[in-house]
């Protein structure tokens, strides 16, 4: 469970140090093993609040803990780096505690880490386990691309922050990056807190709608309106794909509305270079709100003949 450092220690966010170490040395004072008598849950709560003051009292460890929130911080700092360069029988000596070894380190109560005791383990012995350099935290960019851009694959050059730096960088997008779709860049995330590798940045496709054209998939629909005399009689249609060709479509007599007439490989590639997705030419035939008087005449003879 996360804990919070600052709730720990009943201080305020924006508490400075001397307010940290007031406030520490209130509760040190109380809990301290020699005062808690072997008390297990009260040397619990003193191994919190040294914690607590361990992490806070560092300006460096501090920071950290603010800008990634106490679950993540706990994630990617162990015991080891939190106590690291933290001697408390120092402190406890300042606060007027004789030895970091009292008679709560004596009795073993806090000898559950590594072996050493809660003192010795707290005073440097943590800093003895080098612990492994952590990655960096992970970064997912939401990029908005044309439907020509996802067609075609393009070049953007975006800007991330990096450790409090802005940081340009090209992206190379490949073609059939298609909606929700993810790239990954290594290395190019979050700086690592304790010299690791940087984490990864991962670029996620987010579509730019467009006027003329719907995506399903890998596929693309087009809507074309013709009238109630083409849908009848046939006729052939001039549609211009995605990719930029035109083409002549045969439009067969009888053509029902919503009907979709396929145009094979004139979709979204696929991004692992397997084939492409279709254009679909969805057929909207149109009713005429008002008729002239001609029209009706005509419309009137089709309909002796059975039509």
């Amino acid at each position: 469970m996360a804990e919070d450092y600052y709730k720990i220690l009943g201080v305020e966010k924006t508490a400075d140090v001397s307010e940290i170490k007031k406030a520490y040395r209130k509760l040190a004072l109380k809990y301290h093993p020699d005062k808690t008598k072997g008390d297990k849950p009260l040397e619990e709560k003193f191994k919190k609040i040294s914690e607590a003051y361990a992490v806070l009292s560092d300006p460096e460890k501090r920071n950290q803990y603010d800008t990634y929130g106490s679950a993540d911080f706990q994630q990617r700092f162990s015991q080891e780096d939190i106590f690291r360069n933290f001697d408390l029988g120092d402190i406890l000596k300042e606060f007027g505690f004789g030895s970091a070894q009292g008679r709560g380190g004596q009795r073993g109560g806090f000898s559950g880490m590594g072996g050493n005791s809660f003192f010795n383990n707290m005073g440097g012995g943590f800093g003895q386990q080098k612990q492994p350099p952590m990655k960096g935290k992970d970064i997912e960019y939401e990029l908005p691309l044309t439907l020509h851009e996802i067609i075609n694959g393009t070049k953007k050059t975006i800007t991330i922050n990096q450790g409090g730096i802005a940081k340009a960088i090209e992206v190379t997008i490949p073609k059939g990056l298609t909606q929700g779709k993810k790239i990954r860049l290594a290395e190019k995330g979050s700086m690592s807190p304790n010299g690791g590798p940087p984490g990864n940045l991962y670029i996620k496709s987010i579509l730019i709608p467009s006027k003329e054209y719907t995506i399903e998939g890998n596929d693309v629909l087009l809507s074309k309106q013709i009238l109630l005399s083409q849908a009848l009689l046939g006729d052939t249609l001039e549609v211009l794909t995605p990719d930029g060709m035109t083409i002549n479509l045969k439009l067969p007599a009888g053509t029902n509305p919503r009907a979709k007439m396929r145009i094979p490989g004139h979709g979204i590639p696929q991004m692992k270079g397997n084939g492409c997705g279709d254009l679909f030419v969805v057929i909207n035939i149109p009713m005429p709100k008002k008729l002239t008087e001609e029209q009706k005449e005509l419309i009137q003879q089709l309909k002796k003949t059975g039509l």
